[in-house]
C-alpha cells in the first residue's frame, strides 16, 4: 500500500460519527433512504447544525425527526422520488437521473461541500489510488463515502483505515445482513451496542468513492429552495431517465414518477402473474412493500421539507405570497404518506409476517391498486401545488429584475431558470 513513503499513519479512525442503519424501533423515527441518511451522519459529525430547521414534526409523538434529514431529502430529490423496474428497488436513488450522481450533484449543491468522485479508471492502479483517497480524506478528519464496501453499491461511510489501509472500518446499513455480514469484524460496541464493521479486501466490493470537500459559501436560503423544489418536479414528471433501447440494463423498463405510479398499479393487476405459491407470494410481494414503504417514508420527510420552504418563501410586503402553494403540496405529501399505511393494513399491517399471503387475494391486490393510483393523484396535485409557487416566486423575481428597463421584452419577464412559457414543457412551468 506504500503507506510509509505517503507519510500517512498505520491506523487512523475517527471516532464519534453517528451509526447509520435500517429502522430498528425505538425514539427516532426511520432513516431508511440510504444517501440522506449517511449523508445526515457525516455532518452532524463535522459539527454542522439542523439544515433549514425550524423543528419538525414526527408522525408519531415518541419519533424524533432530524431537520437535517428532512432537508437532504429534498435538496437531493428523494422525497419526490419513486422508481418501478421488475426485479429492481423502487428507492434507489441511483437512476434519479440519466446519469448516476444526480442526487449527489443536487445535495452538495445544496448543502455548500465540495465533493469528487474516485472511480476505477483503466490503465491505473485503483487499488492505490482508493487507498490514497481514502487516507488523505481520513487524516484531514472527515469521512469517505464508498459505494459497495458492505454490501449493494450503496452509501456506507468509511471512518478510518487500519494496516496501512488494507483495511477499512466504517458503519454500513447492511454490516449485520446476511450475506453481506459474511467475513466481517466488527470494532468495540459504541453506546447503542454496536461496532463499526472492519472490512479487508475493500476494493473489489467498492464501485468507487466520493470524497467530500472543502465547505463554501452556500447559497441564500430562497434560492436553495426554488432550484430543489424545480428539480422535485422534474423528478416527479420526468417517465422514464434513459428510454433510449441501447440504455444500460439498469435504465430500460424503469418508469419513475408519477408514471411509476402506474407500473406499479398495473403489477398489483396483473393476476395472471400472481398464484397461491408461497415462494412465488413472496418474491412478488417484495418490491410491492419496499415501494410502500419508500412513499411513506419520503413522502412524510417531503411534507417536512415542503414546510421549511413555505418558511424561507412566505411573502411579506410588497411580496406575492407563496407559502400556500406550499403547505398545499405539503398536505398532499402527508395524505401519500397516510394513504401507503392503508395499503399495508390491507395485507395485515406494516411488518406483518405473513402479509405476502395476503396478496394471493385478487381483492386485495386491487384495492391497493387503487389506492396507489389515489397516491398518484395526490402525488400530481402535489406537483402542481409547487410549479404554482415556482412560477409565482420566479414571476415576482424578474418583475424585480425588469422594473427598471424602459421596455422590457416578453422574454425578460421571465425567469432565466424557466425561460419556456406558459404551456409549454419543462418542469418548473408545465
Amino acid at each position: 500500500m506504500a503507506s510509509a513513503e505517503a507519510g500517512y499513519p498505520k491506523c487512523v479512525v475517527l471516532s464519534g460519527v453517528p451509526r447509520v442503519h435500517f429502522w430498528e424501533g425505538g425514539p427516532l423515527c426511520p432513516e431508511d433512504l440510504i444517501l440522506p441518511s449517511v449523508m445526515r451522519s457525516v455532518l452532524e459529525f463535522l459539527g454542522e447544525g439542523d439544515y433549514g430547521c425550524r423543528h419538525r414534526l414526527a408522525k408519531l409523538p415518541h419519533c424524533q425527526i432530524f431537520c437535517t434529514y428532512a432537508y437532504l431529502m429534498g435538496v437531493s430529490g428523494a422525497a419526490a422520488f419513486l422508481s418501478w423496474k421488475q426485479g429492481g428497488y423502487p428507492g434507489d436513488l441511483a437512476y434519479m437521473g440519466a446519469e448516476p450522481g444526480a442526487a449527489e450533484r443536487h445535495l452538495f449543491q445544496a448543502i455548500g461541500y465540495d465533493y469528487a468522485w474516485v472511480t476505477k479508471e483503466p490503465g491505473r492502479d485503483n487499488r492505490a489510488e482508493f487507498a490514497d483517497q481514502v487516507r488523505a480524506s481520513i487524516q484531514r478528519g472527515v469521512p469517505v463515502l464508498g459505494y459497495g464496501v458492505v454490501g449493494p453499491p450503496e452509501p456506507s461511510i468509511i471512518t478510518g483505515y487500519d494496516e496501512g489501509g488494507d483495511v477499512v472500518i466504517g458503519w454500513s446499513f447492511f454490516q449485520e445482513i446476511p450475506p453481506f455480514s459474511e467475513g466481517l469484524r466488527y470494532e468495540p460496541a459504541t453506546n447503542d451496542g454496536k461496532g463499526c464493521f472492519r472490512k479487508r479486501d475493500w476494493f473489489d466490493a467498492t464501485e468507487r468513492l466520493l470524497i467530500i470537500g472543502e465547505k463554501r459559501e452556500r447559497q441564500p436560503w430562497p434560492v436553495i429552495y426554488r432550484q430543489s423544489l424545480a428539480w422535485m418536479l422534474e423528478v416527479i414528471r420526468t417517465p422514464m431517465v434513459r428510454p433510449e433501447p441501447d440504455a444500460s440494463e439498469g435504465y430500460r423498463g424503469r418508469y419513475n414518477g408519477l408514471a411509476a405510479y402506474d407500473a406499479w398499479a398495473a403489477y398489483l393487476r396483473d393476476d395472471a402473474a400472481w398464484s397461491e405459491d408461497e415462494a412465488t407470494l413472496h418474491q412478488l410481494h417484495e418490491p410491492h412493500n419496499a415501494a410502500v414503504g419508500v412513499v411513506a417514508e419520503a413522502r412524510w420527510y417531503g411534507g417536512q421539507f415542503l414546510a421549511m420552504a413555505a418558511e424561507s418563501l412566505a411573502g411579506g410586503p410588497g411580496r406575492l405570497g407563496t407559502s400556500e402553494h406550499a403547505y398545499r403540496a405539503a398536505a398532499c405529501y402527508a395524505s401519500q404518506h397516510d394513504l401507503m399505511w392503508q395499503v399495508w393494513d390491507l395485507a395485515g399491517g406494516n411488518g406483518f409476517p405473513e402479509a405476502h399471503l395476503r396478496m394471493a387475494d385478487q381483492g386485495v391486490r386491487h384495492a391497493m391498486a387503487e389506492i396507489i393510483l389515489e397516491a398518484r393523484a395526490k402525488e400530481a396535485q402535489a406537483a402542481e401545488a409547487a410549479a404554482s409557487r415556482l412560477r409565482r416566486v420566479m414571476s415576482q423575481d424578474c418583475s424585480a429584475e425588469t422594473s427598471r428597463l424602459p421596455r422590457p421584452s416578453s422574454a425578460a419577464t421571465r425567469s432565466p431558470r424557466n425561460p419556456r412559457p406558459e404551456g409549454s414543457s419543462g418542469h418548473a412551468g408545465s
